[in-house]
């Protein structure tokens, strides 16, 4: 029976479940978790809490940092709730979905053009808190910190687990401020599921220290960090992997080939980690993220589809050790370790003082 929704927010939150071919039989497909906005969960349950909670009441400003899809589900969010929002975000806003979010009643204000991920991320920080001591009423979502962000996320568990009722899973995903990947993980495992949580991030993310390297194309956007984010909860995650642009753009373009799946470079990094992950490991059920459409990464990544790689082509470098990260895929047994590996000195700050 078809739901009459009562705001687009709740009518757009749960993904489509997709199956994607991995071999000669069914057993052996992967599920596609394919989002139109996967934060918008997030937000919802985030702002409905506080909401419930009396930490804000309708018709205060909610502001924070985006590269792009948390924006688009704050003001998603704001507008279902009566809320106003704030947007500090990256260049990586662009046109349409900037244009979408001020119609939505946002206001939306982007730090100048960057290459380098740490100066993009301190820069917009930076200006919350300059706008924090000017409106101090205004509540900071801190999606990079407030684990409030996780509470959303119980319903795509619940999804995964009547999508996969029984049997080992194995779950791949973007890990950008920890919320969805490390949310779902860890409600399957508090219901008894036993989960392996394979964690993708861009070279040159320091959240599982990769700070020291660099993608000579570009940082995919949102999966990966050059200050602390303390939503990510190390000792959740099994394996890692790290992949270029090249490689995620490529597996991109085959998903949209083979799958008909039109999704972002986080799809594209995941799909390919997933693969990889299902042909070492063929007794779990692999379900992979794929947390927005493709469409703000036509020219960046799709235009260039006849350079994309044939994936057989693409193996990763399994390493032991950080040192031996290497682009264009390395990847590795992180077997649920606490943050403590990583050097503290990798971690800026965050927060800012206001």
């Amino acid at each position: 029976m078809t739901r009459l929704h009562d705001h687009l927010a709740e009518a757009i939150k749960d993904p489509d479940p997709i199956r994607v071919r991995s071999g000669d039989s069914p057993e052996e497909d992967l599920i596609c978790l394919r989002f139109e906005t996967m934060k918008v969960h997030s937000a919802l349950g985030a702002v409905r809490h506080l909401l419930d909670t009396g930490r804000v009441h309708p018709g205060d400003t909610l502001i924070d940092s985006s590269s792009g899809i948390y924006a688009h589900a704050l003001a998603l969010a704001c507008h279902r709730y009566g809320m106003k929002c704030h947007i500090v975000g990256s260049t990586t806003v662009d046109r349409t979905l900037k244009i979408q979010l001020e119609i939505l009643g946002a206001t939306v204000e982007q730090v100048p053009s960057s290459n380098n991920l740490q100066l993009d991320q301190n820069l917009r920080v930076r200006r919350i808190g300059e706008i924090l001591r000017d409106n101090p009423t205004y509540h900071w979502m801190q999606q990079y910190h407030d684990d409030i962000h996780y509470l959303g996320y119980r319903a795509v568990a619940d999804l995964v687990a009547s999508l996969v009722p029984s049997g080992p899973l194995c779950l791949v995903g973007g890990v950008g401020t920890g919320a969805s990947t490390g949310a779902i993980a860890a409600y399957l495992r508090e219901w008894g599921r036993d989960v392996d949580l394979v964690g993708v991030q861009p070279f040159g993310s320091v959240t599982f220290g990769a700070g020291h390297t660099q993608d000579p194309d570009m940082i995919i956007a949102g999966i990966g960090s050059s200050i602390e984010f303390r939503n990510v909860r190390h000792e959740l995650y099994d394996r890692m992997h790290w992949i270029s642009f090249e490689y995620a753009m490529s597996a991109a373009v085959d998903l949209l080939r083979t799958s008909g799946v039109f999704a972002g470079l986080s799809a594209g990094a995941a799909y390919l980690s997933a693969l990889w992950e299902h042909n070492c490991d063929r007794g779990r059920k692999h379900v992979f993220l794929a947390a927005d459409t493709g469409t703000r990464y036509v020219e960046s990544a799709f235009s260039r589809h006849s350079e994309a790689r044939p994936l057989a082509s693409m193996r990763p470098r399994e390493i032991d050790s950080l040192d031996e990260l290497a682009v264009p895929w390395s990847a590795m047994a992180w077997d649920r370790r606490e943050s403590g590996l990583l050097r503290r000195a990798e971690f800026p700050s965050a927060t800012p003082s206001h």
